[in-house]
């Protein structure tokens, strides 16, 4: 299983089970979707996929806790999204 299959896996499953919102839901679709532009941030995206089958709505996070809430997952996408920013490929505009 590559990582944005495991990426996709625990993404269905914490939507179904653990409450996980669609506005990360769809950011991390996005990011599968777009997987060609992130493989050199395979590193990353596997601890993308640890954070989001680690997601906790409600407890388990914070001091000792192993669970990840919406804005450890946030800041997660923010640097993946901030990469494709800086690496995507601009047409050139020419008058």
């Amino acid at each position: 299983m590559t990582t944005f299959e495991e990426l996709q896996s625990v993404t269905e499953k914490a939507q179904s089970e653990q409450e996980l919102p669609d506005f990360l839901a769809k950011r991390i679709y996005w990011i599968i979707e777009n997987q060609e532009k992130f493989h050199a941030r395979n590193a990353e995206t596997g601890d993308l996929a640890k954070m989001v089958a680690n997601y906790d709505t409600y407890g388990q996070t914070g001091y000792l806790g192993m669970g990840v809430n919406n804005i450890i997952l946030e800041k997660a996408l923010n640097r993946l999204e901030e990469y494709y920013d800086v690496t995507a490929v601009r047409p050139s505009h020419q008058e």
